[in-house]
C-alpha cells in the first residue's frame, strides 16, 4: 500500500517542458567525431520554435541548424504518459528522414533526464538527453553517450539556448 500512496503523490509532469514553448535562438557545439576520444568541437548556430499539441500532453519543435556542411532540419515530439509520470522524446531530421528510438525519462530539482539504448555505428550504446539552467530566457540541452552501460558518459553534442520570443 505504502507504493500506491507515494505514485499518487507524485509530481504531474506535464507542463515540464511548458519553458521550451516559443522562438529561441540556438549556439551548438559538437564533437566531430563521437566515441573516439576526439577533443574537437564545431560550433554552428540554429533557431528552433516549440508549441504544444494534444491537449498539453504532448510538444513539437522544429529546429533549423546551420552547420559547416549545410543546414539541417530536425522535429522533436515530446509525448507525457500521464501513468507513468515520464515523457518520451523522438528525434527525426533531414539528415536520415527517420524517426528515432525515444528517449525516457522526466525533471527533478528542475533537471531533465531522459535515456534510451540506441544503435551506433553497429553497436549498441546508451544515450542520455539533459535539460538543465532552465530560466524565462535561456537553457541548456546536452547529449552524451556511454559504450560502458552508463558508467561514464562522453558528452557530444549541447545546445545553449536563447529565447527570441
Amino acid at each position: 500500500m505504502t507504493g500506491l500512496i507515494e505514485r499518487e503523490t507524485e509530481r504531474d509532469g506535464r507542463t515540464d517542458f511548458d519553458f521550451l514553448m516559443g522562438r529561441w535562438k540556438l549556439h551548438n557545439r559538437r564533437l566531430k567525431e563521437r566515441l573516439k576520444g576526439c577533443d574537437e568541437w564545431e560550433e554552428f548556430e540554429g533557431e528552433s520554435y516549440a508549441r504544444k499539441t494534444l491537449d498539453g500532453l504532448g510538444n513539437i519543435d522544429e529546429v533549423t541548424n546551420k552547420r559547416a556542411s549545410g543546414t539541417f532540419h530536425g522535429l522533436t515530439l515530446r509525448l507525457y504518459d500521464p501513468k507513468s509520470r515520464q515523457w518520451s522524446i523522438y528525434w527525426v531530421d533531414s539528415v536520415y528522414g527517420v524517426l528515432q528510438l525515444p528517449m525516457i525519462g522526466d525533471f527533478k530539482d528542475g533537471v531533465g533526464e531522459f535515456y534510451a539504448q540506441e544503435p551506433f555505428e553497429g553497436r549498441s550504446i546508451f544515450s542520455r538527453f539533459i535539460w538543465s539552467n532552465i530560466t524565462e530566457n535561456a537553457c541548456r540541452w546536452e547529449q552524451a553517450f556511454s559504450e560502458d552501460g552508463g558508467k561514464s558518459w562522453e558528452t557530444n553534442w549541447t545546445s545553449d539556448f536563447e529565447r527570441i520570443e
